[in-house]
């Protein structure tokens, strides 16, 4: 008996695995010859980082950079057009800039308080003040669409089709921590010295939460890069310090508070999994404009 020949569907399931697949090999092969790169300058000459601060941050708008090349490729002017859509999206509810804006600062805030209960001891609190962390957020957010216009505009939407919102939630997860990974092994970089296995819980957990975050804003770009921004500056609230005993990446012997921060995360992230169960960013003339579900809120 011969073999039913593939559907439609079929043909779009393996196109989009093919397109999926070459923005991540793409975008690793390129970012990470930036970062390997700025690496090298960096430990050739130490005292100039401006050159090798130059080279990261061009590999960290790669992401975006190859996701609107292949939409450009395959979709044309009005397939970029679409996919940049996103990034001007800020008509949603005000709730939902608190919660981008709050995010982490409030993982933090009550991670120190559970090392307050546990240990007797507050840990140490950082000393930028709150309004140079606004600051910051407003200068970095603009910034962060050198990532989330790839990430979350481009991968997320496809990877959806394959895994549902849910599954493809994490495994983008664990892809864009991988993505950082060259960052652990480069003096005088933010991440050298700390557990990259404790960075990829974190990070895993945290794109559940962006991924709530975009699929309940119906495709908002601004909002998960503010989001963004908001995490990457606030984060210092409290810091989690690298274990004095770490010798790799690999070692899971972090302070208490960096596990207590990972904990958290994941008690969110469990919560937007069971919410998105089932959930899907397919665009489908019969349900809501931007998913399988038309619950998504805008006010």
């Amino acid at each position: 008996m011969s073999a039913a020949p593939p559907t439609q569907f079929d043909k779009q399931s393996r196109s989009g695995a093919r397109a999926i697949v070459e923005f991540f090999v793409l975008t690793y092969v390129v970012s990470w010859a930036f970062f390997a790169t700025g690496g090298y300058v960096l430990g050739r000459i130490p005292s100039d980082t401006l050159i090798s601060g130059v080279l990261f941050l061009g590999g960290t708008i790669v992401p975006s950079l190859v996701a609107i090349a292949l939409t450009a490729r395959n979709a044309g002017r009005n397939g970029v057009g679409t996919l940049l859509r996103g990034v001007t999206k800020w008509r949603v509810g005000l709730r939902w800039y608190v919660l981008a804006l709050s995010y982490m600062a409030v993982i933090k805030l009550a991670a120190a308080l559970l090392n307050r209960l546990t240990l007797g001891t507050w840990p140490r609190f950082g000393q930028v003040p709150w309004y140079l962390i606004i600051v910051a957020i407003m200068f970095s957010t603009p910034v962060q669409a050198g990532e989330e216009i790839g990430w979350r505009g481009y991968a997320l939407p496809r990877l959806t089709k394959q895994f549902g919102l849910a599954g493809a939630s994490i495994v983008l997860g664990v892809i864009w921590a991988c993505w950082h990974l060259p960052f652990f092994f480069i003096p005088g970089s933010d991440n050298f010295g700390q557990s990259f296995l404790l960075y990829l819980m974190a990070v895993t957990a945290i794109s559940v939460a962006m991924a709530w975050v975009y699929w309940r804003t119906n495709g908002s770009l601004l909002l998960t890069m503010l989001l963004h921004a908001s995490i990457n500056n606030t984060a210092g609230i409290v810091p989690s310090p690298a274990s004095t005993a770490a010798t790799n990446p690999f070692y899971l012997n972090a302070s208490l508070v960096a596990w207590l921060v990972v904990v958290l995360l994941w008690t969110g992230a469990a919560y937007f999994l069971i919410r998105m169960r089932g959930a899907s960013l397919n665009n489908h003339s019969s349900q809501s404009a931007f998913g399988g579900l038309a619950c998504c809120e805008t006010n």
